[in-house]
């Protein structure tokens, strides 16, 4: 018999939670126009609406708040986070910034002209909206297994080669910048990539003189299926894992709020000079100095402890066993979801969950309502709605996944707050007829997904059978 394991930390301190009333969420959730991220945190019982800046600090990190530099220029804080990017990651060059869509805005300003093509494994939202709104236009080249969610493949995440090649020849290599190559790529599912795969998308670019830039968010989390999946990985530490899978690049963009366990931050990293001389300028016109990039000294200590502390073979074999102890009972259960499970978060499949309602009808973001409204737990959609709309033609974007994502904060909650939400989506997957779609009453021109505002289609105005409410 396989013996259990415990969570590799202890508890210090913990912040109480309650849940409200049934008609108190549903208060909630209507004054929020149905969409979770417009929910109150006070009023959510669950949180897993993302893992971006929610994670808990350890002991250390706390600790180092109290010894933050906070000099304007030249802070002591930042010379420790610059050195754990380059120790960790690899990279030469390192700019700060408040978080990743910072690194993402830089980049895109630098890289891209106007009618640039810039390929990807999957797009990404926020780095979508930078790509097209400096002028280029993003192509999917992941393997096409990425968007069915019942396929069981290792790395899910991996990009066609002959798609690339494909784009490059139709397009021309001097109007690709770069190379967009997420690890793990979060919209299909937190799959991740292989470092075959990695090392041949890298070759290919070197042959045409093409940058490849990763979005490193999750790169941790990617070296852990490289060691538990790839030939010849199983032995090595997560640490020379990462190092080679940085290898493989030129640069990347990181959001902090993951995989480097803190609240706020981010960087821009790179091995070309002229590239960080030039980013250096905007960094001082976006972010602030060089030497802080729009975070404080104490969050740059705690960066730079969380850097390393985030390599740790113990800490991520935990962190990707507590999202799979989600989504195994999930599985068992009957309950449609992408697979296999991811690092970050498990997807439940809307459209298998919800198949009497269309597309056009946003079922992931009726589905993810619905279990708001069921148990006070909040997850998000990824879907029609976070698609958006197509720029030329103004007609939505229907992407083949629509999923919602229950996204596990990283050393915040216990197996038991998982078994929680278990029992609430088998719940609701036994009452789906009830649910109704919505219509959206207002509609953001970017990133939608953030402040639109829904209503249900149903004609008593509810979103699901008051005879299968929950107390």
């Amino acid at each position: 018999m396989k013996r259990r394991t415990a969570e590799p930390y202890k508890i210090k301190s913990v912040e109480p939670v309650a849940m409200l009333s049934y008609e108190e969420r549903k208060q909630s959730l209507q004054q929020a126009g149905y969409n979770t991220f417009l929910i109150d945190s006070k009023d959510v019982y669950i949180d897993l609406l993302t893992d971006s800046g929610t994670t808990a600090m350890s002991d250390a990190q706390w600790g180092a708040l109290m010894t933050g530099d906070e000099a304007y220029a030249g802070s002591k804080s930042w010379r420790k986070l610059e050195e754990a990017v380059r120790d960790v990651y690899g990279f030469q060059y390192v700019l700060p910034t408040h978080q990743g869509r910072g690194a993402e805005n830089i980049l895109s300003q630098l890289k891209i002209k106007k009618g640039d093509v810039v390929p990807g494994n999957m797009y990404f939202t926020t780095t979508r909206a930078h790509q097209e709104l400096n002028g280029a236009t993003f192509v999917d080249i992941i393997i096409d297994e990425a968007h069915d969610p019942t396929i069981e493949h290792p790395f899910k995440g991996n990009v066609d080669l002959i798609k690339l090649q494909k784009v490059i020849d139709e397009v021309g290599a001097e109007n690709i910048p770069y190379v967009c190559l997420a690890v793990t790529v979060n919209l299909a599912g937190g799959q991740p990539v292989s470092m075959q795969n990695m090392k041949l998308v890298y070759d290919l670019c070197k042959i045409h003189d093409i940058d490849v830039m990763l979005d490193a968010t999750r790169c941790v989390e990617n070296a852990y299926f490289i060691k538990e999946r790839e030939a010849g990985y199983a032995n090595r530490s997560i640490a020379a894992i990462l190092k080679e899978m940085m290898s493989y690049a030129d640069g990347c963009t990181m959001s902090g709020k993951k995989d480097c366990l803190v609240n706020i931050g981010g960087f821009l990293a790179m091995n070309d000079e002229e590239l960080y001389i030039r980013s250096r300028e905007l960094v001082v016109v976006y972010e602030g100095m060089p030497s802080y990039g729009g975070m404080a000294g104490r969050d740059m200590e705690a960066m730079a402890i969380g850097i390393r502390e985030s390599i740790d073979d113990h800490y991520i074999e935990h962190r990707i066993g507590q999202v799979r102890h989600l989504g195994e009972q999930l599985i068992d259960a009957g309950i449609p979801v992408v697979k296999p499970i991811g690092g970050h978060a498990v997807f439940l499949d809307a459209r298998a969950f919800l198949p009497h309602l269309r597309q056009e009808e946003f079922p992931a973001q009726a589905l993810a309502a619905a279990l708001y409204l069921d148990s006070g737990v909040r997850s998000m959609e990824r879907g029609i709605v976070s698609a958006g709309r197509n720029k030329t033609t103004g007609q939505h974007n229907t992407p083949n996944l629509e999923l919602v994502r229950l996204t596990i904060p990283r050393r915040v909650y216990t197996n038991n707050h998982m078994d929680v939400v278990v029992d609430s989506i088998v719940d609701l997957y036994k009452k789906r007829a009830s649910i109704c779609g919505l219509k959206m009453d207002y509609e953001p021109p970017t990133l939608r997904f953030f402040n639109a505002r829904f209503s249900p289609l149903s004609e008593n105005g509810e979103l699901m059978s008051e005879t299968n409410r929950t107390s």
